[in-house]
């Protein structure tokens, strides 16, 4: 059998990072690797878009805390499954690599995807002092990002030569664009062939901002009033900032202007459906939903935090604008609006570059390198002693 890789995250939900690890199970060949993913907290229906019926998904209902209570059974599953890779993913299941060691995993591999939502600027150093503390564990690093992978040479003190930058890839198939106008989305009360929609897409908690988007939705129509006929808002997800970005719009008197949907399902479709992408983000690494709105064929708006500005090329692919500047997005939103054909030509130069850079095949091939070349290093190259553990 070949090898299993166990890939270990602290929630198995709607996500960048949880799409990431789903993209690399469905596409990473079976006759390469295998698969298992273990949820500390809890994994939703999102594990239904695994399109393999060979990988198992645990969840271990971890309360809040420290994880020490579950070790006895990481240590357990580990012993029964016999995986050569353990591959965590973010701070919060680092610490799934200690009974990963104890097991015996030979390789234990970890990812950075993005900042913690309680240190979006990395100063932190209590956090700082735990991957060090647990840095004896870990083999190697995945680093979503050259500012990731600096973090962990530079305040980590990893070895550069275990640090590996692999970006997230996009399934282009899946994100195309809509064609010569925006596509209808279901259940939205607005069009985007009459309508000139800015949307985002995400989960909607502190790091991601979207309260400021809000106000940015707001201020572009007191800069520009005629644009009120036809700018609308579109902002899909759910979490603890749907209530206050509502609330923003309601006193800001814009909620008929706006749709705010929840979490949705169909985000390919929802993208074909926008004219413009707005990321309002505070922190990120690679984002996900920058390459899938830049697949999509739409100009983006994006904060200048993480690797934002290495995906969107200013003037080109879209606006790199301050974070936490609602009036900087604004004069983003209304430039865009008044000039539909600069829209146009920057979606299509995002839809370019992530063909050329950022594709699904190119992801994939990493993260089989990297695979690949740990094992080897530990002397395990024969398929079949990696199958049997």
């Amino acid at each position: 059998m070949p090898p299993l890789v166990v890939h270990v995250v602290h929630r198995f939900d709607v996500g960048g990072l949880e799409n990431g690890v789903v993209n690399l199970i469905n596409h990473l060949p079976a006759s390469a690797y295998r698969h298992a993913v273990i949820a500390l907290t809890e994994a939703t229906d999102f594990r239904l878009r695994i399109q393999r019926d060979d990988v198992e998904v645990v969840a271990l209902h971890k309360p809040p805390g420290h994880a020490v209570r579950l070790y006895p059974r990481l240590f357990r599953l580990m012993r029964q499954w016999k995986p050569q890779i353990v591959h965590s993913r973010n701070l919060a299941a680092l610490e799934a690599l200690v009974p990963a060691w104890a097991a015996g995993v030979p390789v234990r591999i970890h990812g950075e995807h993005g900042r913690d939502v309680d240190d979006i600027d990395g100063t932190s150093r209590k956090y700082q002092w735990m991957r060090r503390l647990y840095k004896p564990v870990v083999d190697h690093y995945v680093a979503l990002g050259s500012e990731l992978g600096d973090y962990l040479i530079d305040k980590i003190d990893v070895a550069p030569s275990d640090v590996t930058q692999i970006c997230n890839g996009v399934d282009t198939d899946r994100f195309a664009c809509a064609g010569a106008a925006p596509a209808l989305i279901d259940g939205c009360p607005f069009d985007g062939r009459r309508h000139w929609l800015v949307g985002t897409v995400g989960r909607m908690q502190t790091v991601k901002d979207q309260p400021t988007l809000a106000r940015a939705f707001a201020a572009a129509l007191r800069q520009q009033p005629q644009l009120r006929k036809r700018l609308r808002l579109v902002m899909v997800g759910d979490g603890p900032l749907r209530a206050e970005s509502r609330a923003v719009l309601e006193r800001e008197g814009v909620a008929d202007l706006s749709w705010l949907p929840g979490e949705r399902d169909d985000i390919p479709a929802v993208l074909r459906g926008l004219n413009c992408f707005v990321l309002p983000s505070l922190a990120e690494g690679v984002s996900n939903t920058i390459l899938e709105a830049m697949a999509s064929g739409l100009p983006v708006i994006a904060t200048a935090v993480g690797a934002n500005a290495t995906l969107v090329q200013h003037d080109i692919t879209g606006e790199i604008v301050p974070p936490r500047d609602a009036d900087a997005i604004a004069r983003g939103i209304v430039r865009l609006a008044l000039r539909p054909d600069l829209a146009e030509a920057m979606g299509r130069a995002g839809r370019v570059l992530v063909e050329d850079r950022f594709s699904l095949t190119a992801m994939t091939a990493a993260y089989q390198r990297l695979y690949d070349s740990q094992l080897a290093a530990r002397g395990i190259t024969d398929r079949n002693e990696m199958g049997r553990g």
